[in-house]
């Protein structure tokens, strides 16, 4: 999150009123992230976060908004957009189109441990079982297309090194969505960014963590519900800032995703190359946010060492579903 298109009270207040979400008592800018601008806003009928959409337009908008409505009234526990009075998700504001959501309870869980593994696993799991039965179809926007168009405006930022390791990456990608092994795999929606600092977890009476949900769906989009998986096991089973891989967390998470979604034959051969396709995807956009940044009044790009890093470690020791005993 990050603030590109300044707010003022007076506007924030009159949309939330529209809304009928009650009258507006504070709003505050967030700092994290980079691709929206992103307010907390206050009101005297809850919390809610108010996005300004930056990159996403009018007609992008509706698949994201009604698949987290969609996953809200199935039971997911995802932030859930307001609607106005003739059922629209998405608000024009400043020009741009805007959305306002529940704010989750709880807090990000930046030093996970099994059993938070576990339960984001699960509810991933469910998330793309819920998802089977969503009735929009829209494309993931950063998949492979996008790393065959990106790739070439950030190769001029990189070393000789990273450049060669970048084209041959992207080459064995490419080979790899030919196969029909690839073309087999279980698609659907994705959220494509379950990182930890997208998912709330509370503290109960007992002391214990339990996840109180996902947030921030807007890179989601259909495809291989693998690469989801992917994306959540680099970020959440990974020993920082090496991006080795941690076997706990590791299984903690891939068995509880498995027993309510069991892998198929393909997925489970094609871990180890998805993994990597993810730590790639991750690396090409962070190296784009880096060198080629958009201006924001509150903006912290990430170092995309990290993702070369885990890029690195998933080519030289393969992360397999065997290996774990799953």
């Amino acid at each position: 999150m990050a603030v590109y298109t300044e707010v003022s009270f007076a506007r924030a207040a009159e949309l939330l009123s529209a809304l009928q979400l009650g009258r507006l008592t504070a709003l505050e800018g967030c700092s994290s992230g980079i691709e929206n601008t992103n307010y907390f806003a206050s009101t005297d009928h809850g919390e809610y976060v108010l996005t300004v959409f930056e990159r996403l337009n009018f007609e992008q908008l509706p698949f994201y908004l009604r698949l987290m409505k969609h996953l809200a009234q199935s039971g997911v526990i995802v932030p859930e957009p307001a609607a106005d009075a003739s059922g629209n998700l998405v608000q024009p504001l400043h020009g741009k189109p805007a959305a306002v959501v529940n704010r989750l309870r709880g807090a990000c869980e930046l030093q996970p441990g099994p059993a938070h593994c576990a339960q984001v696993g699960e509810a991933m799991a469910r998330m793309h079982l819920a998802g089977q039965s969503f009735d929009m179809a829209q494309a993931h926007l950063r998949g492979l297309a996008w790393w065959n168009e990106t790739v070439p405006q950030v190769l001029p930022h990189t070393t000789a090194a990273q450049s060669a390791l970048l084209q041959s990456e992207l080459a064995h990608q490419n080979t790899l969505a030919a196969e029909p092994a690839w073309t087999a795999l279980p698609r659907g929606p994705i959220h494509a960014d379950l990182f930890r600092d997208n998912v709330m977890f509370e503290t109960t009476a007992s002391g214990t963590a339990r996840l109180s949900g996902f947030y921030d769906f807007y890179f989601a989009g259909v495809d291989t519900l693998l690469f989801d998986l992917a994306v959540a096991v680099n970020d959440w089973c990974v020993h920082l800032p090496d991006a080795s891989t941690d076997p706990a967390r590791s299984q903690a998470f891939l068995a509880a995703y498995n027993a309510v979604r069991p892998l198929t034959v393909h997925e489970r051969r094609l871990l180890p190359d998805v993994l990597r396709a993810a730590a790639l995807r991750f690396w090409i956009s962070r190296l784009w946010d880096w060198h080629l940044p958009r201006q924001a009044s509150m903006l912290q790009a990430h170092d995309p060492g990290r993702f070369e890093s885990a890029l690195r470690q998933r080519i030289a020791h393969p992360l397999t579903m065997e290996q774990l005993a799953l």
